[in-house]
């Protein structure tokens, strides 16, 4: 019988000198370094026209009118065209799929892929310019006018609620989206009645852009003979995008759509949804019958691609005198911007509670999240996605707690952490396994936390304030919770894996083939990675989440165990032998009594040649579906050391050390690059990344990267990355995402630094992002008391 290497929802085994758990360089770089890598900018198709969208300078107005003579009268102009143009081939508005169970029922109102009647916020698309090159639509976008008769607008999630706020959608009193619960409220205010010591605070998690190197782009075709659609974009979660383009927008079936994606230069949530440019790319190019071309300006990615956080939460922690959780509580307003994205909901209401409470033992809970309109850009999920921002809530909540009742926050952390397992949390999430306080000593010794009151005196020899902030973490990786892949056999010797989760940058090409090279006993070479193509991969739910290799991961395992199956059956014919005397090992079936083996390169040529009895032609392909599959709970512990300029307010990161858990680990290096950038990110929600609006006018203030902060390397330092894991049975490889960890635990770590460095002022908050102007006046206020 052959040996199985990963049995369905057992622990994995690591065999020794295998890829697996070890470094391999990613397979990838060499076309990315080499200029070889298919991003869609640089991919044209023969006769291509160009899109340029006209969009709102306003954050909020009526349109009156709209004249595109002036541009379709200028040279190369093809087309200019309105929402009328789309409404008239019955086009409908792009979907919001958020379900949930609402206290107050979501509203959805109608967002077209161009302007009706009203823009409602900066980056509106209004119309879209078709010419024969890129330089003629731009010309002629500037010459369509387009008159507007401005509106009060509000941008800030709070004011938007007032009596005296504009409205942005009539059938959205008090522009509300959407009112939501989770916990047992009755059950919470009792424990808080009962707590010795109540911490509240009101915190607000920054509203910030994902800046993907790569901005969106797409090339939209039309074959009138089938009657169908392709979209080659820059773009992930396709399947569920073709879905929505479908049968939500065209009213079509799925299969009149095809969707490629190539290579992709990052995304970090931005690029898993539908935009209304992708709706007019392939309409635009049914229309005129050629391709339409078309690569967002690096301002349309600040004013109308998606947003991330902008939550603003009222949040409490009760404690009793010895320093023990009793309760939690957070009122969550969350600016879904003047649409709702697909997935925009999600973050704030299905998401954010799988991580309330953090690493936390809390035995009560309750948390309210209201959704709100207001005249600024759609917002959906950022890397992390609700994890981030619940996370925030209460690790700022244990530092407050700390400084305001005499606990030290490193123990009161300790004495609070989930040591037992499984542990079934308030709001009934089952976490199977984690080293919640482990993670925390290992961090603080690591820091060395005990001589740091040493490095504060040094520092402030030289005039600077030094603080160290501990901030730990629980993510909820899963995604959605179904994922399929596939086996195929060539006839040239190679193997399609064909994956639904998509890669923009994380390491797919490696690290799948790692574990199929392993499983299958092949060389790494052998296998083809297929992935974002609707026509080669029959199912897909993309990355998000951190849930590739969890889910994705899984799948290919079970399509894997499903080959090995058919093969060793196969084997046995061609070899003679009974199937119970016929092993596998290293890529080759032996028959335990006579040594006759025969490879499993022979047994799938010979499967598909059809040439031995009994063997149906390709016949070891396969398909399998996870479905139903839990999450994993990544988790960890951080801690930062900063300085802080009293005199400017700039902050210096001086060091950041990880103490992560993330399971079984397929590629150790690659993982931690993973954790890095998230921090990089996390590190930059913190220190200034912040998505203004103008909170009278709802302009964007920060709609270029003159006025839109990204850390630098200099602000980010060496990172001293210590990853002990404990598998999860979740999934068969025993591995826990680690796409978005980082990015959850930076900002709660940065912040509680800076906290601690100011500490001797009497300053115990400050919000995101903690500029060195929010910084200064803080100090100044201190000082004037």
């Amino acid at each position: 019988m052959r040996r199985r290497l990963f049995a369905d929802n057992k622990k994995a085994v690591f065999l020794p000198n295998t890829p697996i758990g070890q470094f391999a360089r990613r397979l990838e770089d060499q076309r990315f370094l080499t200029g070889s890598g298919q991003y869609t900018a640089n991919l044209n198709r023969d006769g291509q026209a160009h899109a340029v969208v006209v969009r709102s300078d306003h954050g909020h107005a009526e349109i009156n009118a709209i004249d595109v003579a002036p541009a379709m009268n200028l040279p190369g102009v093809i087309g200019v065209h309105t929402y009328g143009d789309l409404a008239a081939d019955g086009l409908q508005p792009l979907p919001c799929t958020s379900e949930f169970e609402a206290v107050q029922p979501l509203v959805v109102p109608p967002r077209h892929a161009l302007a009706k009647d009203r823009v409602r916020h900066v980056g509106d698309p209004i119309a879209v310019v078709i010419a024969e090159s890129h330089e003629a639509a731009l010309t002629a976008a500037e010459s369509v006018e387009i008159d507007l008769s401005p509106l009060t607008a509000v941008s800030d999630s709070l004011a938007c609620q007032r009596s005296d706020a504009p409205l942005i959608w009539d059938q959205a009193p008090e522009n509300i989206a959407f009112r939501f619960q989770q916990g047992e409220r009755d059950a919470t205010d009792a424990a808080f009645a009962r707590a010795d010591h109540v911490v509240e605070l009101e915190i607000v998690n920054n509203r910030i852009s994902a800046v993907p190197m790569e901005p969106r782009a797409g090339i939209g075709e039309y074959d009138p003979e089938a009657d169908s659609f392709t979209l080659t974009c820059s773009a992930q979660g396709l399947h569920t995008i073709r879905r929505q383009l479908a049968s939500g927008v065209f009213n079509l079936p799925e299969d009149k759509f095809h969707l490629i994606a190539h290579d992709v230069g990052g995304g970090f949530g931005l690029k898993n949804f539908l935009y209304p440019e992708w709706v007019v790319l392939v309409w635009a190019a049914r229309r005129h019958g050629r391709p339409i071309k078309w690569v967002a300006e690096r301002s349309e990615e600040f004013s109308s691609a998606t947003h991330g956080r902008d939550i603003h939460t009222r949040a409490r922690l009760g404690l009793n005198a010895d320093g023990e959780f009793l309760a939690l509580s957070g009122h969550l307003v969350a600016n879904m911007g003047a649409y709702l994205s697909a997935a925009g909901p999600g973050p704030s209401t299905k998401a954010a509670p799988t991580a309330m409470g953090g690493i936390y033992a809390i035995p009560h809970v309750f948390m309210e999240s209201v959704g709100v309109f207001t005249n600024t850009a759609p917002v959906d999920a950022y890397r992390g996605a609700g994890k981030p921002e619940a996370n925030f809530i209460i690790e700022r909540l244990i530092d407050a707690a700390a400084r305001r009742f005499g606990f030290n926050p490193v123990e009161l952390r300790l004495r609070n952490a989930i040591t037992s397992f499984p542990h079934v949390t308030s709001f009934g999430n089952s976490i199977d396994t984690g080293r919640m306080r482990l993670n925390i000593e290992d961090a603080v010794k690591l820091s060395d936390h005990a001589g740091f009151e040493a490095r504060r005196r040094d520092s402030a020899e030289i005039n600077r304030l030094r603080g160290l902030g501990v901030g730990c973490f629980l993510e909820t990786a899963r995604g959605a919770p179904q994922e399929g892949a596939e086996i195929i056999f060539n006839a040239d010797g190679s193997v399609d894996l064909r994956v639904g989760t998509e890669s923009n940058g994380q390491g797919h090409e490696t690290t799948f083939k790692q574990v199929a090279a392993e499983m299958l006993g092949l060389p790494i070479s052998a296998f083809n990675f297929v992935q974002a193509d609707t026509a080669k991969t029959r199912t897909g739910f993309g990355h998000g989440g951190a849930r590739s290799m969890h889910m994705g991961g899984a799948a290919l395992v079970k399509a894997i165990n499903a080959v090995l199956e058919k093969a060793e059956h196969a084997a046995a014919l061609l070899l003679q032998a009974n199937e119970n005397d016929v092993s596998f090992s290293d890529g080759v079936f032996t028959v335990s009594d006579t040594a006759q083996s025969v490879t499993l390169s022979d047994v799938a040529a010979g499967c598909t040649a059809n040439s031995t009895p009994g063997l149906a032609s390709d016949s070891l392909d396969s398909f399998e579906m996870v479905e139903n599959a839990p999450f994993t709970f990544p988790n960890g512990c951080h801690v930062a050391e900063v300085e802080v300029d009293p005199d400017t307010g700039d902050v210096k990161v001086l060091r950041y050390v990880i103490v992560d858990d993330y399971g079984n680990l397929i590629n150790p290096q690659l993982t931690e690059g993973q954790v890095h950038g998230g921090i990089a990110q996390g590190i930059g929600q913190a220190l200034g990344e912040h998505a203004v609006y103008d909170l009278e006018t709802s302009q964007l203030m920060a709609g270029s990267m003159m006025d839109y902060y990204i850390p630098w390397a200099a602000d980010i330092p060496p990172f001293e990355t210590h990853l002990n894991g404990t598998p999860t049975k979740a999934n068969p490889l025993g591995v826990k995402g680690s796409g978005q960890a980082g990015c959850i635990a930076a900002p709660q770590t940065i912040i509680n630094a800076i906290l601690d460095a100011l500490s001797p002022l009497g300053i115990d908050h400050i919000d995101m992002p903690a500029t060195s102007e929010t910084i200064w006046r803080a100090i100044q206020s201190a000082r004037a008391v």
